[in-house]
């Protein structure tokens, strides 16, 4: 029995912790933009929460990397998630803090045999959506002139803006709110390509799949035929043998 390698294991065994974590990071980095009153106690245990869980997973990037059979090579093909781990170290603000776990978790979410690309696609759209509405929110809502005050202005901006139709009644006013416009609006596009692509898969599929029924039905089709044609002249040779037989005893 082939055993597998020590870091295929340890992402087996810490895939559903970390999606647990994740959701703790979901729920941290929402209460204090839902509920802008609550106390400094409650603000500062999000804050903790929120670091805790993106420690975990830059972690989880260390482990894996000493695990790894073929370090630099790892780190070549896991650029993505360096990049997201070393991001709030250079900036610690709370916005590359959910930029960088969001990151994570597609990563390892990709990593997980057991999620389907069907799956994938669904979480990451309601994901994308939600972190984009929270954060939208936060930069937007005390913003001079901005239009986007409440959680469902920033949902339905969340929506219009994910799905490139853009309707103009909500729009971001400050720069950093416009920065996660343009990323929610390639990552609409972005998960747009990948259902489109998917459905087109599905078609090519279910053509090959008639293909291939088809030729198993001609070729059997033919190898009867060829019987039948071997049968028939066995029929006539013992049916000449036969008649042979009989003029002989004659």
């Amino acid at each position: 029995m082939k055993v597998a390698p020590a870091q295929v294991r340890w992402e087996r065994r810490t895939q559903r912790p970390l999606f647990g974590l994740a959701l703790a990071f979901a729920v941290a980095y929402a209460v204090p933009i839902v509920e802008p009153d609550a106390s400094r106690e409650v603000e500062s245990a999000c804050l903790a929460v929120e670091w805790g869980v993106w420690g975990a997973f830059a972690l989880d990037y260390v482990v894996r990397l000493a695990l790894a059979e073929r370090r630099r090579e790892f780190v070549r093909t896991h650029w993505l998630d360096l990049c997201a781990v070393v991001l709030p170290l250079v900036q610690p603000l709370r916005l590359l803090r959910l930029v960088s776990t969001l990151l994570l978790v597609g990563q390892r979410a990709r990593m997980a045999s057991q999620i389907r690309l069907t799956t994938y696609v669904a979480g990451s759209v309601v994901g994308l959506m939600m972190f984009g509405s929270l954060a939208v929110l936060s930069v937007e809502r005390d913003a001079p002139g901005g239009n986007i005050k409440t959680p469902g202005d920033a949902v339905w901006w969340s929506f219009t803006t994910m799905t490139t139709v853009g309707y103009g009644d909500h729009a971001p006013t400050t720069g950093l709110g416009r920065m996660i416009a343009v990323g929610l609006m390639l990552s609409g596009i972005a998960l747009l390509g990948v259902v489109t692509a998917n459905i087109a898969a599905w078609f090519i599929a279910r053509f090959e799949m008639d293909d291939v029924e088809e030729r198993r039905q001609t070729e059997a089709i033919r190898v009867l035929t060829e019987e039948v044609r071997a049968l028939r002249a066995e029929v006539a040779e013992l049916s000449g043998n036969q008649k042979v037989g009989e003029e002989h005893v004659r």
